[in-house]
């Protein structure tokens, strides 16, 4: 059960390319802050480019955490992230520090503040069977399998791959799916601040930034990736579920243009983004600040809670 005397944590949040990064940079500039990084992929040592992950000038300026802390050949997942995340918590409100959750990845989010899933543990096997069913005969067919046995749980899937492969993989073993086992409580209360930009603007800014980090350097560490951790087997490594790595490492060995690749990955990209619009409304309940509005909401939260982290 929370204390009432546990300072909430905010939490700043926002689609991919969206901006959150920058923002929450200058917020912990501005407050002294020490920033939780809750995304899946930028855990993972060596996926710099790919993943926009902070400059190292700017992590030397505030402090980051839970950023290059699993290889590439590891697992990492959601279990890990938030024991990873509360521990890291607990101490900096221990010090007297003050923590700024931020980041994308809207399952760890959820588990965060709302309480980490009781669902059984991934079953490898049964998971490489349906990644294979995946590829060969695609999302709608593991979606309309999903809806013809239990269609209150499509919404949830929210067209996403691995929330699918997940969903199956639970019901093909227990006849239940994820949702069906509840969560245990959170540990700490949370204060949700997500933001977007309007669609056409953050779909623009996509296409950008997706141009310069191919430019960048991203096929070299695609193929870097691949000499680490097969990009075949089965079931797929979690670093490889990154977006856009495949598409990067066809570039790097010739079997795409660079036109190509940046359409490819493009495309995917502002796919997930709605999904991650989507998400937060919906499962996470917060609704979808302008990014400006979001700043200052942030800031006046922040102003007036100064005395909650003092030691």
């Amino acid at each position: 059960m929370l204390s009432p005397s546990t300072p909430a944590l905010p939490v700043l949040t926002a689609p991919t390319a969206a901006g959150k990064s920058a923002l929450a940079l200058e917020l912990a500039q501005e407050f002294g802050l020490d920033l939780i990084s809750a995304d899946a992929f930028t855990v993972y040592r060596g996926l710099d480019i790919g993943t926009a992950k902070p400059s190292r000038a700017d992590r030397a300026r505030v402090p980051h955490h839970l950023m290059d802390v699993a290889e590439v050949t590891e697992s990492y997942d959601v279990a890990r992230w938030v024991a990873a995340a509360e521990e890291v918590a607990a101490e900096l409100l221990a010090q007297g520090r003050r923590p700024l959750v931020v980041g994308g990845t809207g399952f760890y989010l959820q588990a965060l503040t709302q309480g980490l899933p009781l669902a059984p543990a991934a079953d490898p096997a049964v998971r490489a069977q349906l990644e294979s069913e995946l590829q060969e005969r695609g999302l709608d067919a593991l979606l309309a399998e999903i809806a013809a046995v239990r269609p209150d749980q499509l919404p949830r899937m929210e067209r996403n791959p691995r929330r699918a492969v997940r969903a199956l993989e639970v019901f093909r073993r227990t006849g239940q799916f994820p949702a069906d086992f509840g969560r245990r409580p959170p540990r700490f209360a949370a204060q949700v601040f997500a933001f977007s930009p309007p669609l056409p603007q953050l779909e623009a800014h996509i296409t950008e930034r997706t141009q310069a980090l191919l430019q960048a350097g991203w096929p070299q560490e695609a193929q870097w990736l691949a000499e680490q951790v097969s990009a075949e087997a089965r079931p797929l490594p979690t670093a490889w579920q990154a977006l856009g790595y495949r598409e990067a490492l066809a570039l790097a060995r010739g079997e795409l243009s660079l036109p190509q690749a940046a359409e490819a990955i493009s495309t995917a990209t502002r796919r997930y983004a709605k999904r991650q619009r989507t998400f937060l409304r919906t499962q996470l309940g917060a609704p979808l600040l302008e990014p400006d509005a979001a700043r200052a909401a942030l800031r006046a939260w922040l102003a007036e809670r100064p005395q909650e982290w003092q030691g």
